[in-house]
């Protein structure tokens, strides 16, 4: 929150590394176990990821955990994925940050047994788990962003173009130092 360009850069890797048909970006409702509400509303976000892939065709948003109640579990999406595409391998692409976090996720001994993990490593050091590895040094965050914004300074080159006209548009992140 906001979707940036290392997000894209990891997932248009993901696609060419692990031959994937194509990449279902699922923005959350509310993240059980972030501490934090996402600062943009879902819609808000929704649209950013819109406006961020477009013209992409191996890139898809699915919005199925806005439509559901929070908090946002990724055994139930992945268990509507197999409903609507019963003979697709599922990936599950997070970020490296994520990956201490899995143990605690909802049904997660069921879950990984549905997907294969594959972790998006942006900062290079040496991964501490077994799971494949989709690695790119790029210093960019949302943080970051979130906080550039709130100094009033660009964020040009960070997230694309469509995606900063709405931050400016919706006067999002504003208040944001942290």
């Amino acid at each position: 929150d906001p979707v940036h360009n290392a997000h894209l850069i990891l997932a248009r890797q993901a696609i060419e590394t692990l031959a994937l048909e194509k990449v279902l970006l699922v923005p959350a409702a509310i993240s059980p176990l972030k501490k934090a509400a996402p600062v943009a509303s879902g819609e808000v976000r929704l649209a950013m990821l819109r406006a961020a892939i477009k013209g992409e065709p191996e890139f898809e948003v699915d919005e199925c955990e806005l439509l559901r109640p929070p908090p946002s579990y990724t055994i139930d999406t992945v268990e509507e994925i197999r409903r609507r595409e019963c003979d697709a391998s599922i990936y599950c692409l997070i970020g490296e940050d994520n990956v201490e976090q899995l143990p605690r996720w909802h049904r997660f001994a069921e879950l990984q047994k549905m997907v294969r993990f594959v972790v998006l490593d942006r900062s290079g050091k040496q991964p501490s788990h077994s799971y494949p590895l989709i690695h790119r040094r790029i210093d960019i965050s949302a943080t970051e962003i979130r906080r550039r914004v709130a100094q009033n300074k660009s964020i040009r080159y960070f997230v694309p173009e469509s995606v900063e006209e709405i931050i400016q548009r919706e006067k999002l992140y504003r208040e944001q130092l942290q």
